[in-house]
């Protein structure tokens, strides 16, 4: 263990990698919950979702450890899921199973990408600019999902959406929010889980104490079935494989491509020059394998039932306790392992009790637009549109596509046509097919 991981080297010891590998674990450990009750809004059953969250965390970031020698946490997105749900199944009326299949297919996109070091010359055409506001849009999106589910925000025909009435679930909600955000500004490890479970506690009086009418037609929400079950594997194979290469589908396989490569990508990247996890070059350490195990995650979560599964940038905290090399990666997905036998006990956290997580979510991901220069307006009008825009049509794709669109179109009137490279055309291309085939 001491060789194969090069702890010496780096500068670390075992005890110090199991500390930092619960550390990660306890940060990341809400997407268990969290994951399951986004994609069973798209259908899917929540217990089959869990299992297939909890495979594409632990084999994934196993790879990561073992193969990529990486601090990193894998996986199913946060964002990536909304897409999912909310923009492909829900938005296009993509049934789910060919929206399992757009994610494999999406993947084995990715893996030749990384195979073939395609992703550099991709990488170099799309401006930073729409890369950070791609992410912020992205958390605006789900900090308003997470207000949706918790009834907070609710829609007005009058002003198209307005403050939902504090009812006890709401207050519930709030209070929830409110701790959350409390032990993540005292940056407690794992506050979004601890959250999730006061909130949950919080929610189980109501319907019981109010009664139907006060938590808006959710009377019991929290209904305790038992704690211990036989993994769920319903979801295991169920993609469509064939129908998801339709016309129809590839704006969804290539959001799911584009989202899932610069997502992980940039929290590589984040992660290397935070802890200085870098090569000889000064490139992100093995990030060749690591993109291929990002790419793999994707492959296995269309398989297994899930939306796709990328790096996680919550490794931050893991790398913060002293992890420096891949075991900190496998003790983490040691951990996951458990949960694929407590389905029935975490069905029972309600939409109130992930809503806290979701919008706090929302918090780490807006923090790259203050890398825009906000006073270019050639670059600052491009990304705006594009981060305002995912939220507003309540679509990531909408929110890419103009984003590029405008982009180019800025470059071009403002006389700057050396910004506008070969492959940002080839990307302008799939987005005006997106629009057409839409």
């Amino acid at each position: 263990m001491q060789d194969y991981f090069e702890l010496k080297k780096n500068k670390t010891s075992v005890q110090t990698e199991i500390i930092a590998g619960v550390s990660s674990f306890l940060a990341t450990a809400y997407i268990i919950v969290v994951n399951p009750s986004v994609l069973s809004q798209a259908g899917m059953p929540f217990a089959g979702v869990l299992t297939a969250t909890v495979l594409v965390c632990f084999f994934s970031s196993l790879m990561m450890g073992l193969y990529a020698k990486n601090p990193i946490i894998v996986a199913p997105g946060m964002g990536l899921n909304a897409f999912f749900t909310y923009s492909a199944v829900l938005g296009l009326g993509v049934e789910w199973p060919v929206a399992l299949g757009a994610v494999f297919w999406s993947g084995v996109v990715f893996l030749l990408l990384s195979a073939f070091n395609i992703r550099t010359f991709i990488l170099l055409a799309i401006p930073r600019p729409l890369r950070y506001a791609i992410a912020a849009g992205i958390g605006l999106f789900i900090t308003l999902i997470g207000f949706a589910n918790a009834k907070f925000i609710v829609p007005n025909p009058a002003t198209i959406l307005s403050i939902g009435d504090l009812t006890p679930s709401v207050v519930t909600f709030l209070a929830g929010l409110l701790l959350t955000a409390i032990l993540l500004t005292r940056q407690v490890k794992g506050a979004i889980l601890f959250g999730i479970l006061f909130t949950t506690l919080a929610a189980y009086p109501l319907g019981r104490w109010w009664g139907l009418d006060a938590v808006s037609g959710a009377g019991t929400l929290v209904n305790f079935q038992g704690v211990f079950a036989a993994p769920d594997f319903s979801l295991l194979l169920r993609l469509d494989f064939v129908n998801s290469l339709q016309w129809a589908v590839v704006p969804v396989i290539f959001a799911f491509v584009f989202t899932d490569m610069f997502d992980s990508i940039s929290t590589f990247v984040g992660l290397a020059e935070a802890a200085n996890l870098t090569d000889a070059q000064g490139e992100p350490r093995n990030v060749k394998r690591s993109l291929l195990t990002d790419a793999f995650a994707t492959t296995l979560a269309g398989l297994v039932g899930s939306s796709p599964g990328t790096a996680y940038i919550e490794s931050a905290v893991g790398i913060e306790a002293g992890g420096r090399t891949g075991l900190t990666a496998v003790v983490a997905a040691l951990l996951f392992l458990p949960f694929l036998f407590l389905a029935p006990l975490l069905s029972v956290i309600p939409a109130i009790a992930t809503a806290p997580a979701l919008v706090l979510v929302g918090v780490f991901m807006v923090r790259p637009v203050t890398r825009i220069d906000w006073m270019q307006l050639d670059e600052a009008i491009p990304a705006f549109l594009a981060m305002v825009l995912i939220p507003f049509s309540y679509s990531i794709t909408q929110g890419i596509i103009w984003g590029f669109l405008s982009w180019t179109a800025m470059k071009l009137v403002s006389g700057k046509t050396k910004d506008i490279t070969l492959a940002l055309l080839v990307i302008d291309a799939f987005c005006i097919l997106a629009l057409i085939v839409s």
